[in-house]
């Protein structure tokens, strides 16, 4: 028998979770869009539960238009309306607000970094409390729990996987060489 991490092992029915597990959960990112999707997932689960997340993943990508962190960064007023009625997504003002302004934010981290990644990799590595300041300072709504989940969903901090899970060794064979040797 397989063994899993502890999370994946205590929803033994959700295939969402499983799924998310095996394929994304602390799996390198070097797409702007796809890391800007993974922090605003992050945002939208604060205080609820990822799999409410997860279920409702592909309606955030219509409403976001595909994370483009480019078109979300030119909401409108218009825009944050049509999202908070959208019932397929989470309605939450500060959330919806913290999607636009974060994309605005990383198109100017672009300027001096070339990339959101970039900018990531730039600081990479930080400690989880360093992380949190620094996302503090830059981004809105990035509590120390979504930072965290943030990096560890995204290969920037270790611990996503336990080290007899099979997904383990994956994970860590597609981090870069330069990240191996500074975690």
């Amino acid at each position: 028998m397989t063994t899993y991490c502890d999370y994946c092992n205590s929803h033994p029915e959700d295939n969402y979770n499983k799924e998310y597990h095996d394929t994304q959960y602390g799996f390198p990112l070097n797409d702007d869009n796809l890391l800007f999707e993974r922090l605003i997932l992050e945002i939208n689960q604060a205080g609820l539960s990822w799999i409410t997340i997860l279920k409702k993943a592909d309606n955030f990508r219509e409403a976001y238009r595909g994370f483009d962190i480019a078109k979300v960064a030119k909401f409108t007023e218009k825009d944050r309306a049509r999202l908070l009625a959208d019932a397929g997504i989470i309605r939450n003002r500060l959330k919806v607000n913290a999607a636009i302004v974060n994309a605005q934010r990383i198109l100017e981290l672009r300027k001096e970094y070339g990339s959101f990644k970039g900018w990531l990799d730039a600081h990479h590595p930080l400690t989880k409390e360093e992380w949190t300041k620094l996302f503090r300072k830059t981004f809105v709504f990035t509590g120390g729990e979504i930072v965290n989940e943030f990096l560890l969903s995204t290969g920037y901090l270790p611990g996503a996987h336990d080290k007899d899970c099979p997904v383990y060794k994956k994970v860590a064979s597609l981090r870069p060489a330069w990240m191996k040797s500074r975690q």
